[in-house]
């Protein structure tokens, strides 16, 4: 069984005579490595007549370790290994390490896919020798290399991808082609060491015009050894001249350790013009008169004394046709002013080599004036040391920056985050940049829109503060919704007392020491969080058992994000009582303010808070105080059943469903209401705890009733339907006859209830009775006389009361008329 590996790419399987087995004719290879395994049949055959049969697979995992099994019938006689050959790098990216571009650099690979390596071979120059060495740390095609020096040209660098794997106690190793363009790489040199600075007033010496016009015409590279001569023969003719030796100014020296952080020479001088305050540390500067300057600095010799000609501001003759018509010869002249010129000054920059070990060639020296740059000189790596005069005020910045460019790499120079940075006036007073920055800065409020700010005193000197202040929330709102005007960009002012700031707002303040025109790094922000003021006049309106609105106005002068509207009740399923968020409303520039809630639990207790949060981090809320308590009306109840017996109605209802409990409700009591059309006392009421919910009421017969039952709470009720019922009227009562003659008799009776009027009808008794009775009688009042009667005769009467149409049931008496005796009678009442 014969596994080989064709073109990198292709396994092939050759399955020979003497790997065939006695009863076996199915023969297959397996192929594991890949994520799958995969099986492949060779086709069948016999053992007598089998020629060779081979196998080709696309290996598509380049540099993997495969292992090929020949497999006979369910079994495994051998495997042997085959690795395939890692392709090569496409392409390569080298770029700074930002932590340390001195020494570090990040490689980062392209290569195809399915292609594994375990090692990268990297080959370079250092110089003119070559290197190269073994890196296993890449990670998905990346990794940091931290072990380059300074400032050094690194040529003709190629990655060489190796792929290993160890098969029976024995390596098989497999490395890619390099196709890859070779790159190059500078890494950034070390920056000078110890640079210092001295400011030297050259007033009083006769001879400053003079230096100060050499000095332009002086080459910007200068060189120690050229002006050695020419500083000793100055410093004796300012020993010969008569000058009073307190002219020059106080003296002070200081001493700079650069930091060590840039990329490339286009970069450091982006970087200087945009270098603020807070960059410069660890700086020394100073000052010296002209009797403490240095024998071993001078100025450059090979220019001679100016002349008038020199001059731009020499006497101009006078013009010859002065008085000629036209001209203003009347007129005086006025004397002409000359602008003050800036005494000269001289800048004497100092330094050391770069930290060892840094390749280098020399140093580049920048002098900005206001922003722009006035001065660039280059010096060899022998030179340590930079003079140039200064002739006009303004805010002046000095970098001095190590240069290497030696070799194939483009040259770099290092970081230039340090320098020097002071203001010379136009009277030549120079003031120094202020480092240290304001300390122990503290906010006190004074009131919701005044706070004041305080800070530690300060070593260095300075002559003046400046506060800075910046809303941190203006412009988080649209500006439609914007409730600031006031600091949404930065203000500064001179002042320690901040004023108009905004309730709710939040603030950053940050403190810096001025010296001049000249600031020092900021302090440590102090952030201002300013309570909101809160909501007020807060009133609920009902709108039914379950819903009502929250109406409330805040302050005009006011800043937070949105209203949080918050319940407080008890649940009687939890049986808890707790605050809860209800409903979150976005802040608008409205003053006044609604929102309706529903869903709420009829003739229950609730308290209701709205508060104002802030778009600080963290935000605040104010204020807990902004609450109103509300009871909200019950639910109307529902007549279930009424009934009339003996003068006295029944009454049911039901209230809810089935799940109300009222246990824990606000509900006091119910009210039943009967009010009748036509009685002499129209209202009937009861009233009845809220665990009953039935009543009972005597009320008068014959009237037409309004039922109600109202469920009444501390605050509100609310009625059920009118229930309209009708009782019929009562029959009479008491019903007697008086006076009865042998024609008439008088019936009198008691009324109950409310009748319109009574009809009374009376029938003869006995066999002689008349076949057709008499028309009824209608009487309004209780009492009536019925004539027209028979002697001793015998009546059936019967009276009747109505109301509202409907009659009663009658009542019966038996009278009798007189004839010569007494009559007597007999009352019934059917």
């Amino acid at each position: 069984f014969q596994v080989t590996l064709q073109d990198e790419q292709y396994i092939s399987m050759t399955l020979e005579p003497s790997d065939l087995r006695e009863n076996f004719t199915a023969y297959a290879a397996k192929i594991s490595g890949e994520p799958h395994n995969h099986i492949l049949p060779f086709q069948s055959a016999n053992n007598s007549q089998l020629s060779p049969a081979t196998l080709l697979y696309n290996a598509s995992y380049h540099g993997l370790c495969y292992t090929i099994s020949l497999l006979i019938g369910n079994g495994v006689t051998w495997s042997k290994p085959a690795k395939t050959v890692p392709l090569a790098v496409e392409s390569v990216q080298i770029s700074d390490y930002p932590a340390a571009p001195e020494t570090g650099v990040v490689f980062e690979l392209s290569s195809p896919d399915r292609n594994t390596f375990s090692r990268v071979n990297i080959s370079y120059s250092e110089g003119r020798e070559p290197r190269s060495m073994l890196y296993k740390d890449f990670s998905k095609g990346k990794t940091v290399f931290k072990h380059w020096l300074p400032g050094t040209c690194y040529s003709n660098i190629t990655f060489q991808l190796i792929s290993e794997a160890t098969v029976n106690k024995s390596t098989l190793v497999k490395k890619s082609d390099v196709r890859h363009e070779a790159r190059h790489h500078r890494t950034v040199p070390n920056p000078p060491l110890n640079v210092s600075l001295k400011i030297v007033h050259l007033s009083g010496r006769g001879f400053h015009e003079t230096k100060k016009k050499v000095t332009r015409e002086v080459p910007l590279s200068r060189r120690i050894r050229n002006i050695h001569l020419i500083e000793e023969q100055e410093h004796t003719d300012v020993q010969g001249e008569d000058e009073d030796p307190h002219q020059g100014e106080s003296t002070k020296t200081v001493t700079q350790t650069p930091l060590s952080v840039n990329s490339s020479l286009a970069q450091t001088l982006s970087t200087v013009e945009s270098t603020t305050a807070e960059e410069l540390v660890n700086t020394n500067t100073s000052i010296v008169t002209e009797d403490e300057y240095p024998t071993n600095a001078s100025w450059p010799t090979g220019s001679a004394s100016p002349t008038d000609d020199d001059f731009v501001n020499a006497v101009v003759t006078e013009y010859e046709d002065s008085n000629e018509p036209g001209s203003a010869m009347d007129l005086t002249p006025e004397p002409m002013v000359r602008p003050t010129k800036l005494p000269p000054i001289l800048l004497e920059l100092r330094w050391l080599p770069p930290r060892p070990p840094t390749a280098f060639d020399g140093f580049n020296i920048y002098v900005y004036r206001d922003g722009n740059s006035t001065e660039t000189a280059t010096v060899d790596e022998n030179t340590h040391e930079f003079f140039t005069e200064m002739s006009e005020p303004g805010t002046y910045r000095v970098v001095v920056t190590t240069v290497s460019s030696s070799g194939d790499c483009e040259p770099r120079e290092s970081a230039s985050h340090t320098g020097f940075t002071f203001y010379l006036s136009p009277t030549g007073e120079w003031l120094e940049q202020p480092t240290e920055r304001p300390q122990a800065v503290s906010v006190k409020m004074l009131g919701t829109s005044t706070a004041s700010v305080s800070w530690a005193p300060s070593i260095q000197s300075h002559n003046g503060s400046l506060v800075s202040v910046v809303s941190l929330t203006c412009l988080k709102p649209s500006l439609s919704q914007r409730m600031e005007n006031t600091y949404c960009s930065e203000e500064n002012t001179t002042s320690d007392i901040i004023t108009n700031l905004t309730p709710g707002a939040q603030y950053r303040v940050v403190v810096y020491h001025t010296n001049g025109p000249l600031i020092s790094p900021p302090s440590e922000p102090v952030i201002i969080d300013i309570e909101p003021t809160g909501v007020r006049d807060l009133v609920v309106y009902s709108l039914s058992p379950t819903t009502v609105i929250l109406s409330w106005q805040r302050p005009y002068h006011v800043a937070f994000r949105k209203y949080v509207l918050q319940t407080f009740f008890f649940n009687s399923a939890t049986q808890t009582s707790q605050w809860t968020t209800y409903y979150e409303i976005t802040a608008t520039a409205s003053v006044i303010a609604s929102v309706r809630v529903t869903d709420l639990l009829p003739a229950w207790y609730y308290n209701f808070r709205v508060t104002m949060v802030t778009w600080g981090d963290p935000p605040l809320s104010c204020c807990d105080g902004s609450t109103v308590s509300f009871i909200t009306a019950p639910e109307s109840p529902h007549i279930s059943s009424v009934d009339y017996s003996h003068g006295v109605l029944y009454v049911r209802w039901t209230y809810g469903d089935l799940f109300t409990d009222l246990s824990h409700s606000r509900m006091l009591h119910w009210q039943v209401v009967a009010e009748g059309k036509k009685g002499s006392r129209r209202r009937f009421s009861t009233d009845v705890t809220r665990n009953m919910m039935k009543a009972t009421l005597a009320l008068p017969p014959g009237d037409i009733y309004n039922l109600t039952v109202t469920a009444c709470t501390e605050r509100s009720r609310n009625t059920s339907m009118p229930h309209i019922m009708k009782l019929d009227p009562a029959p009479p009562r008491s019903l007697y006859a008086v006076n009865a003659t042998h024609s008439a008799v008088t019936l009198l009776w008691t009324e109950e209830g409310v009748v319109d009027f009574y009809q009374v009808s009376c029938k003869q008794l006995g066999p002689n009775k008349p076949l057709k009775a008499g028309e009824p009688l209608t009487a309004l009042t209780h009492v009536l006389t019925v004539g027209n009667l028979q002697p001793s005769t015998s009546y059936n009467c019967s009276v009747t009361s109505y109301s509202y149409s409907t009659p009663s049931e009658p009542t019966y008496i038996t009278i009798s008329t007189l004839g010569n005796i007494v009559v007597r009678y007999l009352m019934y009442q059917s």
